[in-house]
């Protein structure tokens, strides 16, 4: 019997951390309900001290969850972990995850703490997280640049205060496999009862190792790794749950471990997750990449058609390529749209979200032959932005494009229900547009990313653009997707726009992450 690998999804914490990549508290829901369809045992909803936001959508992931674990995160002090209590009290199965840094460079420069109040804080933190919940986590931050003695010494004293799971973390992704495999070894060695706890590793990927070093941490005895969907965190982001699940999957006979996650709706939460935060999948991505199962070399070609097992060492559709895949169009009924919407992780409250989303379902329909997953996806997505309370929003556009001279845009702008129009002229159509809207906003700000993606195959594909703004240190991501690539381009400055004039949310990673 293979031993069971707990998979910790922290998409919802650690993934919103990348800059521009913040998610509604209805996203996180349908994130959330995606990932528990896949069976993923922990689910770390976020931080909950972070800002009342963040508290809410804890709770809201905690309430609409039945089959996973909700964890809160918390730094090691009373208020952060009271309010993660508070937070994931209603989740059928809760735990609190709480860290602080042991790493001398945090210690000294972060904290301002000597490394004895550092243990001290350890220990009751855990003890005080024991009031609220049996299922407790604690995690060193930067472990892997820890001094060996002193990590030793934290890690007793939190499974003595009730720690049921150590997790270690390469928080700045600095150590290489064979570095992070040998420091579980000895951890595992070195500290008393550690054969009392689940051991855990959480890696960052600044070097390209987060799931090597995962993997590396699995071999040398650790049974729950943290991991994200598509990779997604701070900085290069966080080891992947899709290659990690699929690397025990497709090597049992080496790790001797396996997840009991579903996966065959792996390549359904990756593009989930891709279309709410903007952040598109790169075609040669392991497992989720439009290239992972595609074979264009001759002798590759012939090789698999004679034997699909020459170069192919999964099966494309055990992790959801080309399952389950139902093509809508203007015919269809409202029930078979409801149906195929809620197999890709989303629910309705009721009949009005449903006949509206059916609504822009059917406007979609009379451009577009053919309606994928992935169009469904961007339309729920696209609504999902548009329910945030707008202070500006598209009315009309024409745009002029010729060889003799500059585009022209004249765009035509509601501003709390005022309407306004502004014409311009930019280095393109997009460009024009942009400036446009700009004057009529009054908001001054850099654009950092323009991204355009087509969400599915020809000529009448949706284009899906991401527009990344950023204004006084604020960054903010900006979503659209339409058939005419300018007018979705509209819709994700606006959108971007919006979130810019609103009052801005406390970042999660405030105060320091894992």
């Amino acid at each position: 019997m293979s031993d069971p690998l707990i998979i910790f999804d922290t998409t919802l914490r650690d993934g919103e951390q990348s800059p521009g990549a913040s998610m509604t508290l209805d996203e996180k829901i349908r994130i959330a309900r995606m990932l528990e369809k896949m069976r993923v045992d922990v689910i770390e909803a976020g931080f909950p001290i972070a800002s009342p936001g963040d508290f809410e959508a804890v709770r809201a992931v905690a309430t609409a969850v039945k089959d996973s674990v909700v964890c809160g995160l918390a730094r090691a002090n009373s208020a952060d972990i009271d309010r993660a209590a508070e937070a994931v009290a209603p989740a059928s199965a809760a735990r609190i995850h709480t860290f602080i840094a042991t790493s001398p460079i945090h210690m000294r420069d972060k904290l301002c703490m000597p490394p004895e109040e550092v243990l001290a804080a350890a220990a009751a933190a855990v003890k005080r997280a024991r009031n609220h919940t049996d299922n407790v986590e604690f995690s060193p931050e930067d472990a892997g640049r820890s001094e060996r003695d002193f990590l030793c010494r934290v890690l007793e004293a939190a499974i003595k205060a009730g720690a049921g799971t150590i997790n270690i973390p390469d928080t700045v992704g600095y150590t290489m496999p064979a570095q992070f495999g040998g420091l579980i070894q000895e951890l595992r060695e070195r500290v008393p009862n550690a054969d009392k706890v689940v051991w855990s590793a959480h890696c960052h990927d600044d070097l390209g190792v987060a799931v090597a070093n995962s993997l590396a941490a699995v071999t040398a005895g650790a049974r729950q790794v943290e991991c994200t969907i598509n990779g997604l965190g701070e900085r290069a982001g966080n080891a992947s749950l899709e290659e990690i699940v699929m690397a025990v999957r497709t090597r049992r006979d080496f790790f001797n471990c396996d997840t009991r996650i579903e996966t065959k709706h792996i390549v359904a939460a990756s593009r989930l997750v891709s279309t709410i935060t903007g952040f598109a999948v790169q075609p040669n991505k392991a497992i989720v990449g439009a290239n992972a199962f595609a074979h264009e070399a001759g002798i590759h070609q012939d090789g698999v058609i004679k034997s699909r097992e020459t170069y192919e060492i999964m099966r494309a559709q055990d992790v959801g390529w080309d399952a389950n895949r139902m093509v809508l169009g203007k015919h269809s009924g409202r029930n078979a749209f409801a149906t195929r919407l809620r197999e890709l992780g989303v629910e309705f409250d009721g009949d009005g979200e449903l006949n509206e989303a059916f609504a822009r379902f059917k406007e979609l329909a009379d451009k577009k032959h053919e309606i994928f997953d992935e169009d469904l996806q961007a339309l729920v997505s696209e609504a999902d932005h548009r329910q945030e309370d707008e202070k500006l929003q598209l009315l009309s556009m024409e745009v002029q494009s010729s060889t003799e001279g500059a585009p022209l845009a004249k765009v035509t702008v509601t501003v709390n229900g005022e309407q306004r129009s502004r014409e311009a002229s930019g280095n393109g159509q997009v460009d024009a547009v942009f400036r446009a809207i700009a004057d009529i906003a009054g908001c001054e700000s850099s654009l950092q990313l323009y991204s355009v993606n087509a969400i599915t195959g020809g000529t009448d594909a949706q284009g899906e653009v991401t527009v990344r703004l950023e204004r006084d240190g604020r960054i903010v991501n900006g979503h659209g997707a339409d058939t005419d690539i300018v007018i979705a381009s509209a819709r994700a400055y606006l959108n971007a726009v919006n979130k810019l004039l609103t009052a801005p949310r406390r970042h999660p990673q405030t105060g320091g992450a894992i």
